[in-house]
């Protein structure tokens, strides 16, 4: 991979977050508490919190909303030059319902500034060089030009030498799976690593397992299959897989806990690290992450993590998070 540039540059829609606060209904909330969230610049957040130097390129309004989200990026650590204002279209919303059978979300981003996204966001020198390129299935259900952007980078691999990363992350309140199933299939297996959660394969492929996973999707150098509480598989293109069992912790808020899991993963990845280390990496920032409310959880130092990653495996399935306030 390339030394020069970012060590990630990330490309997606981020929107305002309102959420109750403290969590409960919707309805009956008070008070909405005001975050930021987006898939792509959740993974440049946490890999900029780990020391990694992390550009997030996209489409703001020239609104409040677009400048908060700018803001709060920034003071993450995420470097904010490569995203444009468009004065004629506004910073997309999400607003968060919580309850006991699962938090629901309500999205009110049509005709958002990000949905105008183009390949030529992939022009911007501030990308050249970057390591890994990240993107999701995501930013490829927003609009026809969001869609060709992936598709371009994918494909035409407009970053030489740069590293694709993608997230399938599929949202059937943007498309519905049978007509998103073989779009994203078309996108995954044109990219260099792919994460996908095991029910969300199930859903629009019909796979099993991660072994039916990687036979759908045999182009990637590494296909991660995340099956939630039990645990993640790496997939190389050849040799054997790797298996590492997913962390127990109390889950507050599941929103945001993937993106955590890919950032851990390359962070791992960009350090050079093993298959299972770059999982254990993955597992732990998901682990922070699902204890929180909002999109993104706090982390220990990268030092921290790395000793926690290096437990023993009869220590690893029972380590608690919940003792980490440090």
């Amino acid at each position: 991979m390339n030394g020069s540039g970012p060590d990630v540059a990330t490309v997606g829609e981020t929107m305002v977050v309102l959420a109750p606060d403290p969590p409960g209904s919707l309805e009956r909330a008070g008070t909405l508490a005001v975050g930021v969230g987006g898939a792509e610049s959740n993974v440049a957040g946490y890999l900029a919190r780990l020391g990694h130097r992390s550009v997030w390129a996209s489409r703001v309004g020239d609104d409040p909303f677009g400048r908060l989200v700018v803001a709060r990026l920034a003071a993450a650590g995420v470097d904010v030059t490569a995203v444009t204002v468009d004065p004629d279209a506004p910073t997309g919303l999400y607003v968060k319902d919580p309850a006991p059978e699962g938090t629901r979300v309500h999205y009110y981003r049509a005709g958002s500034a990000a949905a105008r996204l183009d390949r030529s966001v992939l022009d911007d020198p501030r990308l050249a060089g970057a390591r890994v390129l990240h993107l999701s299935g995501i930013t490829a259900a927003l609009s026809d030009s969001c869609r060709d952007l992936v598709a371009h980078a994918l494909t035409r691999r407009s970053l030489p030498g740069t590293l694709v990363s993608f997230d399938v992350n599929h949202r059937p309140g943007l498309w519905p799976a049978h007509r998103a199933a073989p779009v994203l299939r078309r996108l995954a297996d044109r990219a260099d690593v792919v994460f996908v959660g095991l029910d969300e394969a199930a859903r629009l492929w019909g796979c099993a397992d991660p072994i039916d996973v990687r036979r759908l999707l045999p182009s990637p150098s590494t296909v991660v299959v995340k099956d939630g509480a039990v645990a993640a598989t790496a997939l190389p293109r050849r040799g054997p897989a790797t298996v590492v069992p997913a962390l127990p912790v109390r889950v507050v808020e599941p929103v945001g806990a993937g993106d955590a899991f890919a950032a851990g993963y390359l962070s791992g990845l960009l350090r050079g690290l093993d298959p299972a280390a770059r999982l254990r990496h993955g597992h732990l920032l998901a682990g922070y992450a699902l204890r929180v409310p909002g999109d993104t959880g706090a982390l220990p130092g990268r030092d921290r993590l790395d000793a926690l990653a290096a437990v023993p495996d009869e220590r690893w399935a029972t380590l608690d998070l919940t003792e980490e306030n440090r």
